[in-house]
């Protein structure tokens, strides 16, 4: 565990590289690390290669996509009365999303294919934080976790 300041307008994190990072799935471990350090409406950037894309096995995709919006996932999952496979990383990736945007840098898969997911893709890391950072002033700061879930973030 790692103390920080503050919480950061932008986090670039990763899932600590191959085979960590191998599908979406597993991508959310990074995401949420971040999300434990980001300010409400801000950016999370995950570097993850994604070369499964989804998993093939278990419902994830599937109830990853059953509803148009992270919140509208955690309605529906938090209504149940019994448990779907796989809700579970489904609820924490909409719970990251209900906290700040979060972009994926990958080349395995499609825009159509990350939107399904709620996310979106971002080709350059660097460029995608100096603008975000521009957009929000000279105050605005970023932090970056090389090594993802490896390394637990939380606000002193």
């Amino acid at each position: 565990m790692q103390p920080v300041p503050q919480r950061y307008d932008v986090v670039v994190t990763t899932n600590s590289g191959y085979p960590l990072d191998q599908n979406v799935y597993q991508a959310v471990k990074g995401m949420t690390a971040a999300a434990t350090v980001v300010k409400p409406g801000g950016l999370i950037i995950c570097a993850a290669e994604c070369s499964d894309g989804f998993p093939d096995h278990g419902s994830f995709r599937e109830v990853l996509a059953s509803e148009p919006t992270p919140e509208a996932l955690l309605r529906t999952i938090s209504g149940r009365t019994e448990t779907v496979p796989d809700q579970w990383q489904v609820q924490i990736l909409a719970r990251v999303l209900a906290t700040a945007r979060v972009g994926v840098h990958t080349t395995h898969l499609t825009d159509a294919q990350l939107r399904t997911a709620h996310l979106y893709r971002v080709d350059d890391i660097a460029t995608a934080v100096a603008e975000e950072l521009a957009a929000r002033g000279p105050q605005a700061r970023v932090c970056v976790l090389p090594e993802g879930p490896q390394t637990i973030p939380y606000v002193r």
